[in-house]
């Protein structure tokens, strides 16, 4: 099958950095190729991967250090390039939200369009009923609660590579890790609260977006205590794994309809147990008691990470093997796009799948 994977152009694929999607992207695209499908990946320049590449701005905006930049131009002269080239394709799927609605409604059949963010927004909801020809995925059924009128054609878990990460051989066990983002909706401040009461390190990997700074600067940094908090700021995926790994818990304090939650499935692919806010899609990747402790409040949260130190690690890795896998994500896209193409008048791929 012909494949076309659209990626935001705001991080390369994947990430150097932090970066969500275009990280869930780069693993479906090369498990995509290991299946032996034709895969076109539309992405930003200093991306890498197996499929073949076509560059829709010179770098990633995130890091591009120029002040003068315009991410709508870069994005809908990488849509242009696409639709010029849409013939080519058997299947196009999209990780842009709906900013290519407008540009490709004649052939919305042969779509697939995941959405990867939060859908609570004020105007979300007239535009999907607007472009209501378009498949959507959705990466957990409580992301789906805003819109539930809305075009859904299935649901697709994240998935990642399990080859880079692996259990540690001898964990420590002796700080917890917040890995992400700083933002309110995120809670740093509640992490910090449960590592102060545990007496435990708290390691924070964590970049600090420029919305985001006054929060920082207001409300996190004045709770930065070296006692308490280690701050590391943005990592790679090399460190992610030693830090993970031999965490005693990943703390993952939500106060927000998180949609997905990648970093729980990358603790999990490192054998690490997880503590997490009743939130978002949080008891559809967790399960309490094995992968970790779903938690209401902090008390909870604090008896948690005691709990956590028992919790059998290989168990962990086992779970993440049996359901986030990037195999099993493509797998399920497959199914996807074959049932699009059944449903679209019948129409035969491009090429055999290998």
């Amino acid at each position: 099958m012909k494949i076309a994977q659209i990626a935001p152009l705001y991080e390369a694929v994947p990430p150097r950095l932090y970066g969500g999607t275009e990280r869930v992207v780069a693993h479906l695209t090369e498990a995509l190729v290991e299946q032996g499908h034709e895969v076109t990946l539309f992405a930003s320049a200093d991306t890498f991967t197996r499929a073949r590449l076509v560059p829709g701005r010179d770098r990633a905006l995130r890091l591009d250090p120029s002040p003068l930049k315009s991410d709508l131009a870069c994005h809908l002269s990488m849509l242009h390039e696409l639709r010029r080239r849409a013939d080519e394709f058997d299947i196009l799927h999209f990780h842009l939200d709906l900013l290519h609605f407008p540009l490709f409604e004649d052939r919305a059949g042969r779509t697939l369009t995941t959405l990867h963010g939060r859908l609570d927004l004020r105007d979300l909801a007239e535009a999907y009923r607007r472009w209501c020809c378009y498949p959507l995925a959705s990466i957990s059924f409580d992301q789906r609660t805003p819109l539930p009128e809305a075009n859904w054609f299935g649901n697709v878990y994240h998935g990642l590579d399990p080859r880079p990460y692996g259990l540690a051989r001898q964990p420590r066990g002796d700080y917890l890790v917040f890995l992400g983002r700083i933002s309110p909706e995120k809670r740093p401040d509640r992490a910090i609260a449960i590592a102060r009461r545990t007496g435990l390190l708290l390691k924070m990997a964590a970049k600090v977006d420029p919305a985001d700074h006054e929060y920082f600067k207001q409300v996190v940094r004045p709770l930065l205590d070296p006692a308490v908090v280690e701050f590391i700021g943005e990592i790679g995926d090399a460190e992610k794994v030693h830090l993970l790994g031999h965490a005693r818990a990943l703390l993952f304090p939500i106060d927000w309809p998180e949609p997905f939650g990648l970093v729980m499935i990358e603790a999990m692919a490192c054998g690490t147990p997880v503590i997490a806010w009743n939130r978002g899609a949080v008891p559809e990747i967790l399960e309490h008691g094995v992968t970790g402790f779903i938690v209401a409040g902090e008390d909870e949260a604090v008896a948690a990470v005691q709990q956590a130190a028992v919790l059998n690690r290989r168990r962990i890795r086992l779970a993440f093997e049996r359901r986030f896998t990037a195999q099993t994500m493509a797998h399920r896209y497959v199914n996807l796009y074959w049932r699009l193409l059944e449903r679209h008048s019948g129409t035969r791929p491009l090429s055999k799948i290998a």
